[in-house]
């Protein structure tokens, strides 16, 4: 959030990219990252601009029937009120003519989770005589980056989702071997009960629970309407994500992987491959943090993604390795480990958050021996630490549970 307190930072990072300064934009909550950083109360439906220059004060451009929002803003920090767009552009032209300014933008959309702000204001603002460049690293380093406290409790809650899956799972197969009646969406509502005891708390969605065929459906949703028996000889996949209830804790997402029984060799195969590239990228994420090189997301998700099609499986990984993970969304606004869907060409610098979670769907149709889709996720999270890589939870999956 920018205030007082955090703005040297804010300018640290500026100046160190080669920057003059931050122009943050919203419109009615379509920049979640300046609405992030700003949290203005109350109701804000016109236009904002927030300058953040590398030295010196901020400035916001404000409308002029919307200041109660802005009762807190510093009393030393600068403020412009326009009524109508002349002013508006005139204050825009003040702030920013001559100036390199980052913004929510990523040219090429190359990661949409960066590429926030509207052509048409991009072109107002190039139009004031400025030099429009990516927010991109300020994001990750600025918005995205977990603090210490919050890295702390995310440990702690990731090792309750882990334990919540690992019952989940184990009773499910002692059910089905005992020939009780079980069905997906009751595993669900079990792992709903399990996390209200804990005090946790997931993002208003899931948990996962796909049987067979349908964990071959990345974003499969189990329901009462039309409840799915779990029966012997097939995988069972849980997806479940949680943090303590009412905080900025960053969520533990994770994936675990059981056998109801002896499943073939096959689906056997597929977790397998999971496994092992999940593992290929927390190698080559933790083999270059030690050396203290840099790296790219993009590039831990070629990993994941070599070790997949090494095994004969790689038409079937259709999604990203991993997704970022910050303290305000499940799915963040900071680097992903990506270079299928998005170019990801952000750092993983530390503080960063993330996913580690490849995934091999096989469609029946695929199969080739005239088996059912069969389809597998392993995932755990990370967070850069200097010069290490911290992974969540302390131990990860290796063998199917259940069996």
């Amino acid at each position: 959030m920018l205030t007082p307190a955090a703005l040297p930072q804010f300018q640290d990072a500026i100046a160190e990219a080669g920057l003059d300064g931050w122009l943050l934009y919203d419109f009615r909550g379509t920049n979640p990252i300046a609405a992030g950083l700003l949290a203005l109360p109350g109701m804000v439906t016109r236009r904002v601009f927030v300058w953040v220059p590398r030295a010196g004060a901020p400035t916001a451009v404000t409308h002029a029937i919307e200041q109660a929002p802005w009762a807190a803003w510093p009393a030393g920090w600068g403020r412009v009120v326009y009524s109508g767009w002349a002013e508006l552009e005139a204050a825009l032209g003040t702030l920013v003519a001559g100036r390199r300014a980052a913004m929510e933008y990523s040219p090429g959309d190359a990661v949409p989770y960066v590429d926030r702000v509207p052509a048409g204001v991009l072109e107002m603002v190039r139009a004031a005589g400025a030099e429009v460049s990516t927010s991109a690293e300020l994001v990750s380093r600025l918005f995205a980056a977990w603090t210490p406290a919050q890295l702390a409790a995310h440990r702690r809650a990731a090792e309750d989702v882990a334990g919540v899956a690992r019952h989940a799972v184990a009773e499910a197969a002692r059910r089905v071997a005992a020939g009780e009646a079980v069905h997906e969406h009751e595993v669900a509502a079990d792992i709903r009960a399990a996390f209200a005891r804990l005090g946790l708390e997931d993002d208003g969605h899931g948990p996962i629970v796909a049987w067979g065929p349908n964990a071959a459906d990345p974003h499969y949703e189990p329901s009462a309407d039309r409840p799915v028996r779990l029966a012997a000889g097939a995988l069972l996949l849980v997806d479940l994500w949680g943090r303590p209830a009412g905080t900025d804790t960053p969520f533990a997402d994770q994936t675990w992987m059981g056998a109801l029984g002896a499943v073939d060799a096959r689906a056997q195969a597929v977790w397998v491959a999971v496994r092992d590239a999940r593992d290929a990228a927390l190698a080559l994420l933790r083999e270059r943090l030690a050396a203290g090189a840099p790296v790219r997301g993009a590039e831990a998700d070629d990993a994941a993604r070599a070790v997949i099609a090494g095994r004969g499986f790689g038409p079937y990984f259709t999604h990203r390795t991993g997704h970022s993970i910050d303290a305000r969304a499940l799915h963040g606004a900071g680097p992903h480990l990506d270079n299928l869907e998005t170019r990801e060409e952000r750092y993983l610098v530390p503080g960063v958050g993330f996913s580690v979670e490849p995934g091999v769907y096989v469609p029946a149709s695929a199969a080739g021996d005239g088996g059912p889709a069969v389809g597998a996720r392993s995932e755990v999270n990370a967070c850069v630490g200097d010069g290490a890589l911290v992974v969540t939870p302390t131990e990860p999956q290796q063998a199917l549970l259940g069996g």
